[in-house]
């Protein structure tokens, strides 16, 4: 069997809910995070959606590459499923990202995309029309304050840069 790898882009990274073999930094092209997914499960619900993390088109995207053994890639699989696809919103998909790591390899891996024809799919909005609906929306895994908090903070301590997640920690916290 090949190696299994899983990209992750936002809560995957900072609490994947799976065990691996290693994981390291890795850059997807053609792909950005984007707050363009509206939550009605996990950070909001269908009265009051909350916003979270999707890969959409355009762009690139750093994040978190996870290799898994090969006889645990059918459970995590079912597990990532079970987890990424509850509203199937997103699309799984398999990309080839590049590892920042010494060898800078190239790896095929799963990650979830946004699915742009799906009703729960934000399209591209303003920042502050991002941050008016994260603002006070909780969902069964908490508010979505703390979800943008989490992910801005695990992404500061890899040195990832992203700019309109850096803005909505700093505006969340100034409200705080």
């Amino acid at each position: 069997m090949s190696d299994f790898w899983v990209f992750g882009y936002g809560s995957l990274m900072w609490r994947p809910g799976f065990v691996f073999e290693e994981a390291h930094p890795a850059h997807l092209e053609g792909e950005r995070r984007a707050f363009c997914v509206q939550s009605y499960v996990y950070r909001g619900t269908p009265e009051h959606p909350g916003l979270v993390l999707g890969l959409d088109r355009g762009g690139s995207c750093r994040g978190m590459a996870f290799r898994v053994a090969p006889e645990a890639r059918e459970s995590v699989l079912t597990y990532l499923r079970e987890r990424e696809l509850v509203t199937n919103s997103y699309l799984e998909v398999e990309r080839s990202i590049r590892l920042e790591r010494p060898a800078r390899d190239y790896v095929q891996a799963v990650t979830y995309v946004v699915d742009r024809d799906h009703p729960q799919y934000a399209g591209d909005l303003s920042r502050e029309a991002v941050l008016a609906q994260v603002r006070d929306s909780v969902g069964k895994a908490g508010s979505n304050r703390d979800y943008v908090l989490a992910t801005a903070a695990h992404l500061a301590s890899l040195g990832i840069e992203d700019p309109q997640l850096e803005w909505l920690a700093e505006q969340l916290l100034a409200e705080a």
